[in-house]
């Protein structure tokens, strides 16, 4: 019995983080269109089924993406250019097990939560640069 409740405690937790919670705008056309071009692997993880439009998820939950995202306003959070793509490292939602990345410049934004074990999270970000292209750039990274 105490069995079934730490399982039942565990979804509902799993239900409630954020990170497979749907994006505010994850039913815009752009997220159903890149969905189809997301890869089968990333960091050599492969994609697991998700149930929440506009989310995928590759291995353990070791990648998550959330299409629909606002998109971010000018920061002095750190951005990088990886593969053509520009990417914003939210700084207060990263943390020591995960980095959390936006793109900059694109709407619908797209998030990325990276596992911080895992091996090269830029190598992550060169996985979804073919998929995150097909949302048109407007404004860059300075």
């Amino acid at each position: 019995m105490l069995a079934i409740a730490i399982s039942a405690a565990e979804c509902w937790n799993l239900e409630k983080s954020p990170e497979f919670e749907r994006a505010p705008n994850s039913n815009n056309p752009l997220c159903g269109k890149i969905q189809k071009s997301y890869p089968d692997k990333i960091l050599g993880e492969e994609r697991a089924l998700a149930s929440v439009q506009g989310v995928a998820v590759w291995g353990d939950s070791k990648v998550v993406l959330r299409c629909g995202m606002e998109p971010p306003r000018p920061t002095i959070d750190p951005c990088m250019t990886v593969n053509g793509i520009d990417w914003v490292l939210i700084e207060r939602k990263s943390n020591q097990d995960q980095k959390t990345l936006i793109t900059y410049g694109r709407s619908p934004a797209v998030e990325v939560v990276i596992s911080d074990d895992s091996p090269a999270a830029g190598d992550g970000l060169v996985d979804l640069s073919t998929s995150m292209k097909l949302i048109p750039q407007k404004s860059k990274c300075l």
